[in-house]
């Protein structure tokens, strides 16, 4: 067997075939959906991603002779450095994340080099995997193997959680996808709750307005900021992320399923729901992540009528002086309810998918639970001394 070699990368070549391993060595796993190819190698190119704008990062291959075996992201983020350690992150803990491999040994490998480049930047702790921010893919996925994830999940070889704790990786924390069934209309308790919250003229939960979306964006972007940022793992947005993320899902944007909550004029609240584009995907790209020119017609067409399209709720947020409010959990059902009308009248939807949600986070726990959604993926995200 030929020896094996672990390299940093930095050339557009490399950085290509960085991102091809992963259509590679997913290729014969049926519940294993790519991003489009070209988005996920603006994902790991400085320039393309403000991610890099506060992070350090290296990229690695692992090769036998001339066969590319495996790769992994090391990476350190400034603003992640920056938080409170009691929250996850703090200063000297470094990342990786994006770990593909062929076995255990080449995982154990870029591992150990992931590591090494780790502590040759003063990082005493490593988080993983992550790839690359929190608010992208975080944590390994342990639950759920037997289903497609939703749009912007990600879906892991198996064999990965024994090779991760077999190098000294224990959890730290736990997310969670919930799974509900939209045709089935909420128990009576939260239909009454919402009835209350449309009769109190103090309340107003409306759409976003597409023409305006780069300031909705921001809206959106100012209430998630304050309503996350005591949570586990939270790093701020900043201001190119919010431009660069409005435009990116402009594309999957409808307004119907996009709901800003308004109290006494000001927004305090927001629920974001995506047509799942994961279901196309893995019909218009094969294995390789590049759509055909009929493939390409085909995404384009969905793109401008997603129907049906089952829905993914990736993020809602209450600002923070209302969290322990009852308030805070009327807007919720209110937006909830609304969306799942919407998605069922003009997307013909069946299916929603909400999450990641932390498993700790008791008020987003409860409201899942009261609409009688039920966990269908578990992610894990786990941490060791350097």
């Amino acid at each position: 067997m030929a020896e094996l070699s672990i390299d940093p990368i930095s050339s557009k070549a490399d950085r290509a075939a960085f991102v091809d391993v992963a259509y590679r060595l997913n290729a014969d796993d049926p519940n294993w959906v790519g991003n489009l190819r070209m988005e996920e190698i603006a994902k790991f190119t400085p320039g393309k991603n403000p991610y890099f704008d506060h992070a350090r990062c290296q990229l690695f291959l692992a090769r036998r002779g001339q066969e590319i075996v495996g790769r992994i992201a090391a990476h350190i983020d400034e603003l992640a450095l920056g938080q409170p350690p009691e929250q996850g992150m703090g200063p000297g803990t470094g990342m990786w994340g994006a770990i593909e491999a062929v076995d255990a040994d080449v995982a154990a490998a870029l591992i150990a080099t992931a590591e090494d480049w780790l502590r040759a930047h003063d990082m005493h702790r490593a988080m993983a995997p992550m790839n690359l921010s929190v608010w992208e893919e975080p944590g390994l996925q342990v639950v759920g193997f037997d289903h497609a994830p939703m749009y912007m999940m990600a879906h892991h070889n198996a064999a990965y959680r024994p090779w991760i704790e077999g190098a000294g990786y224990e959890r730290v924390k736990t997310l969670h996808t919930y799974e509900i069934d939209v045709r089935i209309p909420y128990p009576p308790l939260i239909q009454r709750i919402i009835a209350s919250g449309e009769k109190n003229a103090k309340i107003r939960v409306r759409e976003v307005v597409l023409k305006n979306f780069a300031a909705e964006a921001a809206i959106i972007c100012d209430i998630l900021n304050d309503a996350w940022s005591d949570n586990w793992g939270f790093v701020p947005f900043t201001d190119d992320e919010i431009e660069h993320i409005g435009k990116a899902l402009k594309p999957i944007v409808h307004p119907e399923l996009i709901r800003i909550a308004e109290y006494e004029g000001e927004p305090v609240a927001f629920m974001m729901t995506l047509p799942d584009m994961n279901g196309v995907l893995s019909k218009v790209t094969g294995r390789t992540g590049k759509p055909s020119p009929l493939g390409w017609l085909r995404l384009l067409k969905w793109l401008k009528r997603p129907r049906p399209a089952d829905m993914r709720v990736p993020l809602m947020g209450v600002k923070k002086r209302l969290q322990s409010s009852r308030l805070a959990s009327q807007l919720a059902f209110m937006m909830i309810e609304y969306i799942r009308r919407s998605s069922i009248e003009k997307f013909a939807a069946e299916r929603a998918e909400i999450g990641w949600i932390l498993e700790d986070n008791q008020g987003m726990v409860a409201i899942a639970e009261a609409i009688n959604s039920k966990i269908n993926r578990e992610y894990a995200i786990y941490a060791k001394p350097l």
